[in-house]
Protein backbone atom coordinates (compact mmCIF):
# COMPACT_ATOMS: atom_id res chain seq x y z
CA UNK A 1 0.00 0.00 0.00
CA UNK A 2 1.34 3.34 -1.17
CA UNK A 3 2.00 5.71 1.14
CA UNK A 4 -0.15 8.88 1.45
CA UNK A 5 2.06 12.51 0.34
CA UNK A 6 -0.26 14.87 0.48
CA UNK A 7 -4.19 16.05 1.36
CA UNK A 8 -6.83 14.69 -0.78
CA UNK A 9 -6.93 17.92 -2.51
CA UNK A 10 -3.64 17.34 -4.34
CA UNK A 11 -4.13 13.47 -4.76
CA UNK A 12 -7.19 14.00 -6.60
CA UNK A 13 -5.58 16.76 -8.95
CA UNK A 14 -2.58 13.97 -9.68
CA UNK A 15 -5.30 11.46 -10.30
CA UNK A 16 -7.68 13.71 -12.33
CA UNK A 17 -4.11 15.02 -14.35
CA UNK A 18 -2.83 11.31 -14.87
CA UNK A 19 -5.94 10.37 -16.97
CA UNK A 20 -4.77 12.94 -19.52
CA UNK A 21 -3.59 11.46 -22.53
CA UNK A 22 0.29 11.72 -22.92
CA UNK A 23 1.03 12.16 -18.87
CA UNK A 24 0.95 9.41 -16.05
CA UNK A 25 1.40 8.98 -12.81
CA UNK A 26 4.76 10.90 -12.27
CA UNK A 27 4.19 13.18 -14.94
CA UNK A 28 0.92 14.08 -13.60
CA UNK A 29 2.74 14.14 -10.37
CA UNK A 30 4.94 16.68 -11.72
CA UNK A 31 2.59 18.82 -13.65
CA UNK A 32 0.78 19.38 -10.14
CA UNK A 33 3.58 20.57 -8.37
CA UNK A 34 4.18 22.55 -11.18
CA UNK A 35 0.66 24.65 -11.06
CA UNK A 36 0.80 24.28 -7.08
CA UNK A 37 3.61 26.36 -6.86
CA UNK A 38 2.66 28.88 -9.54
CA UNK A 39 -0.61 29.19 -8.03
CA UNK A 40 -1.73 32.58 -9.16
CA UNK A 41 0.14 32.43 -12.33
CA UNK A 42 -1.30 29.27 -13.64
CA UNK A 43 -3.58 27.08 -11.01
CA UNK A 44 -6.23 29.78 -10.75
CA UNK A 45 -6.70 30.89 -14.05
CA UNK A 46 -6.77 27.69 -14.85
CA UNK A 47 -9.44 26.27 -12.57
CA UNK A 48 -11.26 29.27 -14.10
CA UNK A 49 -10.76 28.15 -17.54
CA UNK A 50 -11.25 24.80 -17.14
CA UNK A 51 -15.10 25.70 -15.39
CA UNK A 52 -15.92 28.46 -18.50
CA UNK A 53 -14.73 25.42 -20.64
CA UNK A 54 -17.26 22.98 -18.59
CA UNK A 55 -20.30 25.61 -18.74
CA UNK A 56 -19.81 26.78 -22.52
CA UNK A 57 -18.00 23.90 -24.82
CA UNK A 58 -20.64 22.52 -27.03
CA UNK A 59 -20.13 19.73 -29.73
CA UNK A 60 -21.51 21.27 -33.13
CA UNK A 61 -24.79 19.53 -34.18
CA UNK A 62 -23.98 19.72 -37.63
CA UNK A 63 -20.01 18.34 -38.10
CA UNK A 64 -18.97 17.20 -34.78
CA UNK A 65 -16.73 19.66 -34.33
CA UNK A 66 -16.12 20.80 -30.53
CA UNK A 67 -16.79 24.62 -30.19
CA UNK A 68 -18.10 27.07 -27.65
CA UNK A 69 -21.40 27.58 -30.21
CA UNK A 70 -23.68 25.28 -32.30
CA UNK A 71 -23.38 25.33 -35.05
CA UNK A 72 -19.77 25.85 -34.59
CA UNK A 73 -17.01 28.85 -36.16
CA UNK A 74 -16.04 26.38 -39.03
CA UNK A 75 -19.77 25.53 -40.00
CA UNK A 76 -20.57 28.90 -39.75
CA UNK A 77 -18.00 30.97 -41.28
CA UNK A 78 -19.71 31.58 -44.93
CA UNK A 79 -16.38 32.15 -46.80
CA UNK A 80 -15.40 28.15 -46.70
CA UNK A 81 -16.41 25.92 -49.22
CA UNK A 82 -19.66 24.20 -48.95
CA UNK A 83 -19.26 21.79 -52.16
CA UNK A 84 -15.87 19.68 -50.04
CA UNK A 85 -16.23 18.14 -46.98
CA UNK A 86 -13.45 16.29 -45.05
CA UNK A 87 -14.57 13.56 -43.43
CA UNK A 88 -12.47 13.01 -40.42
CA UNK A 89 -12.30 10.28 -37.41
CA UNK A 90 -11.91 12.66 -34.64
CA UNK A 91 -11.75 16.62 -33.78
CA UNK A 92 -7.94 16.29 -33.44
CA UNK A 93 -7.98 15.60 -36.68
CA UNK A 94 -10.02 18.57 -37.95
CA UNK A 95 -7.53 20.79 -35.66
CA UNK A 96 -4.37 19.22 -37.35
CA UNK A 97 -5.57 19.88 -41.36
CA UNK A 98 -7.20 23.40 -39.85
CA UNK A 99 -3.20 24.36 -39.07
CA UNK A 100 -2.33 22.80 -41.97
CA UNK A 101 -4.47 25.43 -43.78
CA UNK A 102 -4.25 24.18 -47.00
CA UNK A 103 -8.03 24.02 -47.66
CA UNK A 104 -11.19 26.16 -47.14
CA UNK A 105 -13.70 23.57 -46.89
CA UNK A 106 -16.14 22.28 -44.80
CA UNK A 107 -15.94 19.18 -42.57
CA UNK A 108 -17.45 16.37 -40.43
CA UNK A 109 -16.30 14.26 -37.68
CA UNK A 110 -16.93 10.47 -37.37
CA UNK A 111 -15.99 10.24 -33.96
CA UNK A 112 -14.18 6.95 -34.75
CA UNK A 113 -13.70 4.03 -37.14
CA UNK A 114 -15.42 0.84 -37.72
CA UNK A 115 -13.86 -1.75 -35.55
CA UNK A 116 -16.29 -5.00 -35.33
CA UNK A 117 -13.64 -6.31 -32.38
CA UNK A 118 -14.27 -3.16 -29.98
CA UNK A 119 -18.12 -3.62 -30.68
CA UNK A 120 -18.14 -0.12 -32.91
CA UNK A 121 -20.48 -0.23 -35.74
CA UNK A 122 -22.12 2.41 -38.57
CA UNK A 123 -24.59 3.31 -35.78
CA UNK A 124 -22.21 4.36 -33.41
CA UNK A 125 -20.29 6.91 -35.80
CA UNK A 126 -21.50 9.99 -36.85
CA UNK A 127 -22.40 8.14 -40.37
CA UNK A 128 -26.01 9.29 -40.67
CA UNK A 129 -25.30 13.15 -40.32
CA UNK A 130 -22.88 12.39 -42.98
CA UNK A 131 -25.74 11.18 -45.53
CA UNK A 132 -28.02 13.82 -44.30
CA UNK A 133 -25.38 16.86 -45.10
CA UNK A 134 -25.18 15.42 -48.95
CA UNK A 135 -28.95 14.93 -49.12
CA UNK A 136 -29.12 18.87 -49.15
CA UNK A 137 -27.50 18.46 -52.24
CA UNK A 138 -24.89 21.21 -52.41
CA UNK A 139 -21.77 18.60 -51.60
CA UNK A 140 -20.05 17.57 -54.90
CA UNK A 141 -17.30 16.17 -52.84
CA UNK A 142 -15.86 14.22 -50.03
CA UNK A 143 -12.22 13.73 -49.27
CA UNK A 144 -11.80 10.85 -46.53
CA UNK A 145 -9.03 12.19 -44.27
CA UNK A 146 -9.21 8.78 -41.98
CA UNK A 147 -5.84 7.37 -41.03
CA UNK A 148 -4.19 4.74 -42.95
CA UNK A 149 -4.92 1.96 -40.11
CA UNK A 150 -7.09 -1.32 -40.83
CA UNK A 151 -10.12 0.51 -39.00
CA UNK A 152 -9.59 3.18 -41.21
CA UNK A 153 -8.98 1.68 -44.48
CA UNK A 154 -12.35 -0.05 -43.35
CA UNK A 155 -14.39 2.25 -42.49
CA UNK A 156 -13.30 4.45 -45.75
CA UNK A 157 -14.48 1.27 -47.94
CA UNK A 158 -17.60 1.32 -46.25
CA UNK A 159 -18.53 5.44 -46.41
CA UNK A 160 -17.28 4.39 -50.35
CA UNK A 161 -20.18 1.99 -50.73
CA UNK A 162 -22.86 4.25 -48.65
CA UNK A 163 -21.86 7.40 -51.01
CA UNK A 164 -21.93 5.39 -54.35
CA UNK A 165 -25.86 6.50 -54.30
CA UNK A 166 -24.75 10.21 -54.57
CA UNK A 167 -24.03 12.10 -57.45
CA UNK A 168 -20.50 13.20 -56.39
CA UNK A 169 -16.72 12.96 -56.00
CA UNK A 170 -15.27 10.77 -52.98
CA UNK A 171 -11.46 10.85 -52.73
CA UNK A 172 -9.06 10.00 -50.28
CA UNK A 173 -5.81 11.59 -48.85
CA UNK A 174 -2.80 10.31 -50.69
CA UNK A 175 -0.36 8.34 -48.83
CA UNK A 176 3.67 7.88 -49.22
CA UNK A 177 6.52 9.73 -48.39
CA UNK A 178 6.32 12.07 -46.24
CA UNK A 179 7.78 16.09 -47.44
CA UNK A 180 11.46 15.38 -46.28
CA UNK A 181 11.28 12.11 -45.67
CA UNK A 182 14.59 9.52 -46.68
CA UNK A 183 13.49 5.99 -48.09
CA UNK A 184 15.93 4.70 -45.66
CA UNK A 185 13.83 5.13 -43.05
CA UNK A 186 10.49 4.51 -44.10
CA UNK A 187 8.50 1.59 -43.42
CA UNK A 188 7.60 -0.83 -45.70
CA UNK A 189 3.82 -0.08 -45.63
CA UNK A 190 4.68 3.52 -46.68
CA UNK A 191 7.21 2.53 -49.77
CA UNK A 192 4.17 0.69 -51.42
CA UNK A 193 1.36 3.12 -50.57
CA UNK A 194 4.02 5.42 -52.28
CA UNK A 195 5.05 3.40 -55.35
CA UNK A 196 1.51 2.51 -55.87
CA UNK A 197 -0.18 6.31 -55.39
CA UNK A 198 2.97 7.87 -57.70
CA UNK A 199 2.09 10.47 -60.46
CA UNK A 200 3.47 11.99 -63.39
CA UNK A 201 6.87 14.57 -62.83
Amino acid sequence: MSKRIAGPEIERLIQLLAKVPGLGPRSARRAALHLIKKKEQLLAPLAAAMGEAVEKVRICSRCGNVDTIDPCTLCSDPRRDPATIIVVEDVADLWALERAGAMNVRYHVLGGTLSPLDGVGPDDLNIKGLVARLAEGEVREVILAVNATVEGQTTAHYLTDQLSAFDIKVTRLAHGVPVGGELDYLDEGTLAAALKSRTAF
